[in-house]
Parts: structure tokens; sequence; C-alpha cells
């Protein structure tokens, strides 16, 4: 069981998802009034300050009936984007958790939430004496089902933890694209006609390099900058 004060850190984290959630659906809200209306907008620059602010002052389809709601909403979704940045901030500064929180984030896809999820959700590492288990605990391996000599691979295993396994997996989708390393893990893998299995393979390496930073109490260093000291 976690200690008490990481159950008390983990109530924030998840305070603050249920933030990011009502943001979510009072976006969703804010697009469903005008698509019931028939006003045209911009679907990637809607949430943006400067063009709703222009579509309510100047846009000649929205009707008088709903903007005071456009703006309820709007003020809604301010109010609760700095609650989340606040809650994110008081968990990033904490004592307990700033310099391994700093640690984790040298690893390439892994952001505050990632990290915060990551330190609060695993608590004490040294639970997990090889990486097998640490990934089994992530949700990123399948079952397996074994018939006479034929192993068939099942969906991803239910017993897991649901919060570091939907982290993992949508820091993985980014995460090629800061890494060479987990670039040529997902094309490897990619080869095989399966994005969803080198999603996961690339999650699975994450799970690795963070579990090695954790270990050495190092940050991250990519292999290719390793070779070239070495070499040096």
């Amino acid at each position: 069981m976690a200690s008490t004060e990481i159950r008390d850190r983990r109530r924030t984290l998840c305070y603050r998802n249920l933030v990011v959630r009502q943001i979510v659906q009072m976006k969703n809200r804010v697009s469903g009034l005008l698509m019931e209306t028939g006003v045209s907008y911009n679907k990637q620059r809607l949430h943006k300050v400067g063009y709703f602010a222009d579509l309510i002052s100047t846009n000649e389809e929205l009707s008088f009936s709903i903007r005071p709601l456009l703006k309820l909403s709007r003020e809604m979704i301010r109010r609760s984007q700095k609650l989340d940045y606040a809650l994110v901030n008081s968990l990033e500064r904490d004592p307990l958790l700033k310099e391994r929180i700093t640690r984790l984030r040298t690893v390439p896809g892994v952001g505050p939430i990632t990290a915060l999820t990551w330190a609060l959700e695993i608590g004490d590492f040294t639970r997990f004496g090889s990486i097998k288990p640490a990934i089994s605990y992530c949700g990123l391996c399948g079952d397996e089902k074994s018939s006479a000599d034929k192993v068939t691979r099942m969906p991803l295993s239910k017993q897991r933890n649901k919060h570091l396994q939907r982290g993992l997996i949508e820091a993985a989708k980014l995460a090629p694209r800061q890494c060479h390393e987990l670039a040529v893990t997902h094309a490897r893998e990619l080869e095989r006609g399966n994005p969803n299995r080198a999603t996961l393979a690339v999650a699975r390496k994450m799970v690795c390099y963070m579990l090695a930073v954790e270990r050495r109490k190092q940050d991250f260093v990519p292999a290719e900058e390793l070779s070239r000291t070495a070499a040096a």
C-alpha cells in the first residue's frame, strides 16, 4: 500500500483529472450550441481567446439567445484551466516529488502529467525487481493463451493500473518524434502492420527508460549520446 503522503498527492492528481474532464465536456457543449444554431466556426481555433471573442462580437449568425450561454461557458473553461494549472504546479513544486519529476521528464515523451502519474501510481519503484512486472502493472502487455504447442496473444490484460496505461499510451504516440531510439522501435513494429502494437512497443520502452532513471537517480541520456561520449 502507498504511503499516506503519496495517497494525499494522488488524490490531488485525481481531482485535477476530474477538472480536465469537465473542461472537455464544457468545450464540447460550446461546440454543440454553435452546431445546434447553425453557426459557422473554425473548429481548430474555437477555444482560442482572441478567436472566441471575435466570434461573439462580430458573427452575425450568432443568435442573442445563446450569447450569454457561450460567455458563461467560456468563463467556466477559463477558471477550470487556471485551476488545472494551479493543481499541476503545486504537485510539480512539492518537495516530495520535485526532484523525481524533474528527472523523469528527461525521458523522451514524458511530460509533467505522465511523470506525475508514474510517480504517484508506481509509488515505490523498488518493488519491481525487473522490467517485466513493471510493464505488466502498467497494462502494456497482453495475456497469452497456451494450447498444446500454440501460444495465442490475447487483448491487453485488465489486471493493470488504468491511469498509467492510459497516460503511457497517449505519451507513446508522440514520443517517437522526440527520440531516435523510440522512432526505430516504432518503425520496426509498424513494419509488421499493426499501429497499435507499435505504440505499445514504444510505451514499454518508455517504462524501461523511466525505471532506469529511477534506479540510477540520473537524468536520461540517449544511447547515441552515450556512444559519442565513449568514443571521445
